[in-house]
Order: structure tokens, then sequence, then C-alpha cells
């Protein structure tokens, strides 16, 4: 299927919520790991979600390129071609943007939608994500008002983040400390300045235990409970219905997370979680059995000339392509995705 439009996108997520499950949201970096997440995605018979770090980005231009922008612009145009061969909707996001990398990411990639649409097009990407867990909360949501009116005028969600994700991602370092958990406050300085969606749609990222990267059993806390929290605040502030879901959350650092971690999120409210260290682990797990079990094919071992067909790079891509795809399965079932495409 093409790539998911602006109506599309948000009848995913309206499907989301409604049906309580979420989507994995897969970062990729080549081409490679973005046939494997469609794979993967096509397996599970779910829609989905495909993104690029600022760090992910600078790989696809190239690695002494290093230009978010070109390396962007690069894996839209090829998702758009790749994707149509599958019979899911997926959906493109740019991750993790701080403050000092605006200008040189989502900035101008915002430009680029804004163009397509006047020229009757549809964005670039299907949402961006802006990272305001570095500054302080009131300059976060005044950043991310600005943000949210350029993309909505654009035909694009905005995604946020309020609280702080701990580990590491793209040599940016969170903290593990109180800050990793969003209070009911933080939930309604953010509608207040945001609104509930009538001035453009957005997704955010409260915090709640979310740690990026794999720990050890013990070293991460997670409580899923401060969503739940995070909902009720609002729905008394603004006297929803009891049982609404004023947020379409997003849960970061998925990857590691149990199960039951995972279901009780959704069930809070949780549309989105980004799924990136379990997936690369994935990936790179079969290709070094590949190596290792064809340790003399691989290598030119003592004046012989190795074997073509080990060291083709398609015989190890292929087998580190359906590992990843497989973990990707895994994710969607978890999550509750599989099997619930709109088609």
């Amino acid at each position: 299927m093409p790539i998911a439009t602006h109506e599309k996108y948000a009848e995913m997520l309206d499907a989301a919520q409604q049906g309580n499950y979420a989507f994995p949201a897969i970062n990729v970096s080549s081409s490679q790991t973005l046939n494997a997440a469609l794979q993967g995605f096509a397996d599970a018979g779910s829609d989905g979600i495909i993104q690029v770090s600022t760090g992910g980005a600078e790989y696809l231009s190239g690695p002494n390129v290093k230009n978010m922008v070109t390396g962007s612009v690069a894996f839209a145009a090829y998702a758009r071609e790749v994707a149509d061969s599958y019979p899911v909707n997926i959906a493109l996001h740019t991750d993790h943007c701080p403050k000092d990398k605006l200008d040189g990411f989502v900035r101008p990639l915002l430009a680029i939608s804004a163009e397509r649409v006047a020229r009757g097009e549809e964005p670039l990407f299907q949402s961006h994500m802006w990272d305001g867990s570095a500054v302080p909360l009131e300059e976060n949501l005044q950043i991310a008002e600005e943000l949210l009116a350029a993309c909505a005028r654009a035909n694009i969600v905005l995604e946020i983040e309020v609280g702080v994700v701990g580990g590491e991602e793209d040599g940016v370092e969170g903290a593990i400390d109180d800050k990793l958990y969003s209070t009911p406050e933080d939930a309604i300085a953010t509608v207040r300045a945001l609104g509930t969606g009538e001035r453009g749609r957005y997704l955010t990222a409260l915090t709640f235990g979310n740690v990026h990267g794999v720990y050890k059993p013990g070293n991460v806390k997670l409580r899923p409970e401060i969503l739940k929290n995070a909902q009720e605040a609002v729905i008394a502030e603004l006297g929803l219905p009891e049982g609404s879901r004023p947020f379409d959350l997003v849960f970061h650092g998925g990857s590691g997370s149990t199960p039951e971690e995972i279901s009780a999120a959704v069930d809070f409210g949780v549309v989105k979680m980004n799924v990136d260290t379990d997936t690369q682990y994935a990936f790179t797990r079969p290709v070094a059995a590949h190596m290792f079990h064809n340790y003399d094919g691989v290598l030119k071992v003592d004046g012989e000339v190795g074997n073509k067909k080990a060291y083709d790079p398609r015989a190890w891509g292929k087998a580190a392509e359906a590992g990843m795809a497989a973990r990707v399965v895994e994710a969607c079932q978890n999550l509750r995705s599989a099997g619930q495409s709109l088609g």
C-alpha cells in the first residue's frame, strides 16, 4: 500500500485508541532495516510506524556526509517506493529532535512538507517529534506551540515529550532520577498550552520510568499508572466524560519491557511504542552467527579465496532482515496491533 496519507494516519491512531492497541514505531537507519520493518509489519498483518532519528538520518545520507535533511528525504523517497509492495499502512516519523537540532532537522523538513502540501501532495513525513525534555517545561511547551501550528498547516502530527527518558540514544544521555516520572501537573500544563486537538493533532510522550536501551531486571522501575493518573487529571481539569483518553500517548524506550508493562501502558492510552535497541540486536545477531559459521568462507584464510556466496552481503543481509522482521512481529503481538490493519 502507499505510505499512509494524513487522513489514513489519523484513522490509524483513532482505531488504536478505540481498539485498545498500539503501533510499534521501528527505528531504521538503512534500506535493509527499512525492508525488515516492512516485512515484519506485513507478517504480523499490522499497520505501523517507521522512523528515523537524527543519527539515523545522518547515516542514511552517507557516513561521511552526515546531513540529516538529505538522509531523511532519501529515506522517505525510498520508503514510498518499496512500501507499495506491502499490504499494510505505514506512517513515516522522525524521532527525538532536541532544541539544538531543530533548525537542521525538523524545521527544514517541515518547510519541504509545506511546499509539497501547497502543490496538492502529501507531506514528506506523517509526524515529527520535538524532544524538549532537556529544557524547562515552559520553554518546551512554547516551542511545541510554534511547531504544532507549523505541523497543522502541513498536515503533520507533532509528537512531544514531557519528562525525561533515561539512558542513551544517539549520544544524548538522560539521567535515571525522579525526572523520569511525569506528574499530573505536567499533563495539565500540556493541554493548557496545546489544547486537545483543536489546534492540531499531537502525540504525547509522558514518562513513567522509561529508559532507552536495555537494562538488567530491577535496574528500571516502570510505573504505567502514571499514564492513567495523567489522563484522569486532564479529564477532571476539562470536565471530560469519565473514561476519556484526552492524550494519544507514546511509550519511549520500549525495548526490554515486559509484556505486562506494555499491556498496562496500552490500557492507559498508549498508541505508539518506540522499539530500537531490540530490533538492532535482532538484526545483528544473525549476522554474527553467519560470520562464525562461515568463517573460512567470509575470510580469505591462509591464501585461500573464500566463498563468494558466503561473503555476498545478500547472504547475511537476508538473515539479518529475517531476524529483525521476527522481532517486529513480536512487538506487534505485545502491543495487540497484529491482525489490526485497516487495509
